[in-house]
């Protein structure tokens, strides 16, 4: 009876360290992603869309942490918001008109419709808002990210209009985002702080930094995304 008791636990021990070593080595390699943003940049919206598609093309390999950051095209963008379309022809001149047929075919490809109408303007109220969800954690702050491209970029929505962002918190469940909003200074030191980290480098957006290794920028194609998760692990 002991040496069957024996037996018993060597089959045990056998199976334990089997399942942990198939643990091992089905275990995925995280990716960190650090994203320069600017939440009124059409292309950091074409590239999130393409960085959303490599990511779920490769979940069976890695697990992925995605971090936004702050950039700002227009630091001096008035708060009260101008016309969208004022502002481009204003910008781009003679080219204003070219550009915009451009994002609506670019917008096409990745499934959604680009729409000039609306306003544009100051753009730290939904960093700090960003910000903010960031602290809640990778994913809440990635989901609040696609909520405000969609409603700038796809609904005619100001990214300065207070109710807008609490809709967008609303919808990702960023709890206390009104209180937060409601002081104009909270954030505004972190979102500073998290530029010249990570974004005073830089001349343009969206920059994505994979693991500290590998940069992007621009709103590449899923295929180099891919291609460079390959190459940071």
């Amino acid at each position: 009876m002991p040496h069957a008791n024996a037996a018993d636990e060597s089959q045990l021990r056998i199976r334990n360290w089997s399942i942990l070593l198939k643990r091992a080595m089905a275990a995925k390699n995280l990716i960190r992603i650090d994203i320069s943003s600017d939440t009124v940049c059409p292309w950091c919206c074409v590239g999130k869309k393409n960085l959303d598609k490599a990511i779920s093309m490769a979940r069976d390999r890695f697990d992925f942490e995605v971090h936004w950051h702050p950039f700002f095209l227009n630091p001096t963008a008035p708060a009260e918001g101008v016309d969208k379309r004022e502002y481009y022809r204003n910008k781009f001149g003679a080219r204003a008109e070219s550009i915009a047929a451009r994002m609506h075919e670019v917008f096409r490809s990745i499934g959604l419709e680009y729409n000039m109408s609306g306003l544009t303007g100051n753009t730290m109220d939904s960093h700090r808002l960003i910000n903010y969800a960031g602290k809640l954690g990778p994913e809440k702050q990635h989901l609040l990210v696609e909520e405000l491209f969609l409603g700038y970029f796809t609904q005619a929505k100001y990214i300065g209009d207070k109710a807008f962002l609490l809709e967008a918190a609303d919808k990702v469940g960023i709890a206390g985002a009104a209180e937060f909003l409601d002081d104009p200074n909270n954030g505004v030191q972190e979102v500073k702080e998290d530029l010249a980290r990570y974004s005073s480098k830089i001349s343009g957006v969206p920059h994505f930094v994979i693991n500290g290794k590998q940069e992007l920028s621009g709103g590449q194609p899923p295929e180099v995304f891919l291609r460079a998760f390959e190459q940071s692990v």
